[in-house]
């Protein structure tokens, strides 16, 4: 973007005041909502509502909504553009240690990431238990994800997306290998969990998103991994889930599934809420045909032998063929 004398003018304009400037070095820290940014300064929703509007429209901060929840981080459009990014770098280094009213800001900052935890805390220990009687069903997750990332390939991933983030593992896993990356889920829980985890452990080129993964407000054509781990046998219809992947992948981008192979363990249905048990390669190999992908390869994960009552797992990386749009053209004719 080209900083023109207008542009320059409303970037300064915009943060030069001192209730914009603070919210600024909020935003450097992490990602809010209104309500935390109106508890930190201690002002109106309405007054921060206006604020934060003057700063998104100078490209400084972007706004998502979630429900009945408005989400602020720093503009996508400020941290690529070197002009903006000076203006960030600016900002952060404002000395907190020799201004009262950012220290004190920092550390309402503080309490309200505290706040989070403890809420993403309480619904993980709720349900503690059943994610660990399934965890038993398997190989042990370590094992499950070092071959999804070895199955990936070692391609620069410009954006990472994982469909049914859950906890946020995924973007975890992958964290190292992604410029920038977004997992997409329903339940506000789980994405409350997933935020603090990412926060916990440092991961700041990450958002976890509410979202269907049926139908994604994300552009086509953007993604260069798209990954669905463990959340097809959740869904009635999982080959539309594949293909709305299908659809966020870049010409070439690859699609990673992994799931059950078929299985005949009724009780997940019932306790667990499986509406499918297990998936057999030619049923996602019809799905990917269906989408526009290609099935390139399939990992099978077993059981120890004699472990009747456990689970196979299965990985399937499809890809996306040189020409998406083309291809999904001559699809649909």
């Amino acid at each position: 973007m080209t900083m023109t004398l207008d542009k320059t003018l409303s970037v300064f304009r915009a943060i030069g005041e001192e209730s914009r400037l603070r919210i600024m070095a909020l935003l450097v820290k992490g990602e809010l909502t209104v309500s935390e940014i109106t508890t930190i300064l201690g002002q109106s929703q309405p007054r921060v509502s206006r604020h934060l509007k003057i700063l998104a429209d100078a490209g400084l901060a972007e706004r998502h909504r979630e429900g009945a929840w408005m989400f602020y981080r720093i503009g996508g459009q400020a941290q690529s553009d070197r002009s903006l990014s000076a203006v960030l770098d600016a900002v952060a280094a404002v000395s907190e240690a020799e201004d009262r009213i950012l220290a004190r800001d920092t550390e309402r900052f503080a309490q309200s990431r505290t706040a989070r935890a403890a809420q993403a805390a309480a619904y993980f220990q709720s349900n503690a238990n059943e994610w660990n009687k399934l965890r038993q069903l398997h190989l042990p997750a370590s094992d499950i994800e070092a071959r999804i990332v070895k199955l990936a390939g070692d391609n620069p991933i410009d954006v990472f997306v994982d469909l049914g983030t859950g906890t946020g593992r995924m973007l975890e896993v992958f964290a190292h290998r992604y410029r920038s990356g977004v997992g997409y889920d329903l339940s506000h829980e789980m994405l409350a969990i997933a935020r603090a985890n990412l926060e916990r452990t440092g991961i700041n080129h990450a958002q976890a998103r509410h979202g269907d993964l049926f139908s994604l407000a994300m552009d086509g054509a953007s993604a260069d991994v798209v990954c669905v781990h463990h959340v097809l046998h959740y869904l009635a219809e999982p080959g539309a889930a594949v293909d709305e992947a299908a659809r966020l992948l870049k010409p070439g981008g690859c699609l990673i599934l992994s799931d059950f192979a078929p299985h005949d363990l009724e009780f997940l249905r019932d306790e667990h809420a499986h509406r499918r048990l297990g998936f057999s390669d030619d049923e996602v190999r019809d799905w990917c045909a269906a989408s526009g992908l290609k099935l390139e390869q399939i990992e099978t994960l077993s059981p120890a032998s004699g472990e009747k009552k456990k689970l196979t797992v299965k990985i399937w990386l499809c890809r996306a063929a040189a020409d998406v749009r083309q291809l999904r053209a001559r699809s649909a004719a």
